[in-house]
């Protein structure tokens, strides 16, 4: 898994808690921490997903 996927998937469990913790308090700002979970979580398939098509890519060109 690419360090950046990591990257994004460690700030996205953190951006959860932020969140459950906000909105146990009673607090409204929960809603920008669900965001940033969800923008990282994308970023993490992101990476993910071009660390798969690049490994591909340059195993295509080893065989070929």
């Amino acid at each position: 898994m690419p360090r950046l996927a990591v990257f994004a998937v460690v700030l996205c469990a953190l951006a959860v808690a932020a969140a459950v913790v906000s909105f146990v308090e009673g607090s409204l700002l929960g809603i920008v921490w669900v965001l940033m979970a969800g923008i990282t979580s994308n970023m993490a398939w992101f990476y993910v997903r071009k660390a798969k098509i690049e490994k591909a890519a340059a195993a295509a060109r080893t065989a070929g």
